[in-house]
């Protein structure tokens, strides 16, 4: 099982636009430190699946037959609005899968083109495909929101953006079990107050602390997090990182 980081910003990316910060003037003059929408790849047993679609290149990055289909996390525009362009191939079908939500994202329902959305997951409802399996997870955050916990028989992998913190039936789940490797929300350093949407650095270690993981990948990371990193990237414990575009880290 390969685990690839496409993107690892919160919505405003970074560098954010406009903005003077520490961290956003390094990543214009420094490529590498640049953060596009949070998203990844995974490969196993032949397939490959795209973890939500917000980069806004999917036609030039994914040729017709390379991928199997999209997973989504949920419907806001910064983990989505790559669909929008995508849907308008022809000739094909492309399967996108994730939590059933209503309102969906603009009007993809209503002209998903080559996108097919008629099948929704269901929470803690395993499916298998060819080589791996998937558990969708259900996340705190203010839209329908799964995580994904990836098993190969032999490793164990959980994909967990957007959340604060875990609804307790899904950190029960993932106690059930070793994790090899966990990558989680973390899009703030360390605040008094929970953020609302999203974790910050200090409850970010909470869940960590409460599951058996051998390596935390932290992602969906924002401009003030990569400031704090600046100053204080030394001080994370040994077995958390913090992701960067492009990582394989599975």
């Amino acid at each position: 099982m390969k685990l690839t980081l496409l993107g690892t910003a919160n919505a405003s990316q970074v560098p954010v636009y406009n903005c003077q910060c520490p961290a956003c003037a390094r990543a214009r003059h420094d490529t590498r430190f640049r953060r596009g929408p949070c998203s990844a790849l995974i490969e196993c047993g032949g397939q490959r699946w795209l973890v939500d679609s917000g980069l806004t290149d999917l036609a030039e990055r994914f040729p017709p037959g390379s991928i199997n289909g999209v997973l989504q996390t949920h419907y806001h525009a910064d983990h989505v609005q790559g669909l929008l362009h995508w849907r308008w191939g022809n000739g094909m079908r492309l399967p996108v899968l994730g939590p059933d939500d209503p309102e969906g994202f603009a009007d993809l329902y209503k002209h998903p083109g080559m996108l097919d959305f008629s099948q929704k997951l269901t929470a803690f409802q395993t499916r298998t495909f060819d080589g791996f399996s998937l558990t969708p997870l259900p996340l705190n955050h203010s839209k329908p929101t799964f995580g994904y916990l990836f098993s190969d028989g032999i490793s164990s992998v959980a994909y967990l953006t957007d959340t604060v913190g875990l609804p307790p039936d899904t950190q029960a789940r993932l106690q059930e079990q070793p994790l090899d490797l966990l990558v989680l929300d973390c899009s703030y350093g360390p605040l008094q107050e929970a953020p609302r949407n999203h974790n910050d650095l200090t409850r970010a270690l909470e869940t960590i602390g409460l599951l058996n993981v051998k390596k935390a990948v932290l992602t969906h990371v924002g401009h003030e997090f990569d400031c704090w990193l600046m100053e204080h990237g030394e001080s994370l414990p040994a077995n958390v990182v913090v992701g960067r575009d492009g990582d394989v880290v599975m």
